[in-house]
């Protein structure tokens, strides 16, 4: 007798702890402050400006260049978005921009599912896809974030995988290179361990710890602050209105608006 009643005090404490750890779970969750840093290449036509000129476009594009972000987690979900911010020069929002920009975004790591609201020409699109593949280098170099100490990562994605969600001329055109293989961007980030969810910025997930800064092709997004657990929790959903299509199926709306767009001009100035 006195052996089952062991048993099943074993079993109980079991159960107990096991329950515990469950509703940390569910109570773990945090929020990430971003900041993403831009270059602007301005090519030929920039070797024309002054470089009074060349800082007044560098001020008109600065809400292109410089952005910030938030990103709230718990051990499962992410919400990723974009802050709202007023153009210095009109004090008006960026709103040819945001056709071109990412939405808000929600990842769930368990299931590898990306849900995100897009906005392209006042049509609201519900983007349904499998997160980014992303197959990671790990390196054993480290360095200081904030009060994380972070692990660097390499990987390299195919460009258009990457910005599935804004338009390039260019891209188009040089859709593929000689080889007939995609044009790739290098991929480095940073993750600390320290915070233990395979969450990231962006496109970004998959590490073994927090993502606290990328660099990709032209752009950096660093961390500035981190808030763990806070008070007033934050319910994470994922956006659910709008059109559903695919990333693929969002791009080719895009493309096909563009081209539209062309035609009609190049047809106007032939009149």
């Amino acid at each position: 007798m006195k052996s089952i009643l062991t048993k099943l005090g074993i079993i109980f404490l079991a159960l107990l702890l096991s329950s515990s750890a469950n509703d940390s779970e569910k109570d773990f969750q945090g929020k990430a402050y971003y900041f993403s840093k831009s270059t602007l290449d301005l090519g030929r036509w920039g070797a024309r400006l002054s470089e009074a000129q060349k800082k007044q476009v560098q001020e008109r594009l600065k809400n292109r260049l410089e952005k910030t972000y938030t990103l709230t987690f718990n051990k499962e979900e992410s919400l990723f978005k974009e802050d709202d911010k007023l153009d210095a020069i009109s004090g008006a929002t960026d709103s040819w921009g945001k056709n071109f920009a990412a939405g808000e975004q929600y990842k769930n790591v368990r299931t590898e599912i990306q849900i995100q609201d897009q906005e392209f020409y006042g049509k609201r699109f519900l983007v349904k896809d499998n997160l980014q593949p992303i197959t990671w280098e790990l390196g054993s170099e480290t360095k200081q974030i904030g009060n994380y100490t972070c692990f660097k990562a390499k990987a390299s994605i195919p460009t258009n995988d990457l910005l599935w969600f804004s338009f390039s001329w260019d891209r188009i055109r040089n859709d593929d290179n000689e080889s007939g293989e995609p044009n790739m961007t290098d991929i480095e980030a940073w993750y600390t361990p320290e915070i233990p969810v395979r969450h990231g910025p962006s496109e970004y997930w998959g590490l073994p710890g927090l993502i606290l800064e990328v660099s990709a092709g032209d752009t950096t997004i660093l961390c500035s602050k981190i808030v763990m657990n806070p008070e007033d929790k934050i319910k994470i959903e994922a956006p659910n209105k709008g059109k559903i299509v695919t990333k693929a199926e969002y791009q080719a709306t895009i493309v096909e608006k563009m081209k539209e767009f062309r035609n009609n001009r190049m047809g106007r100035s032939r009149r």
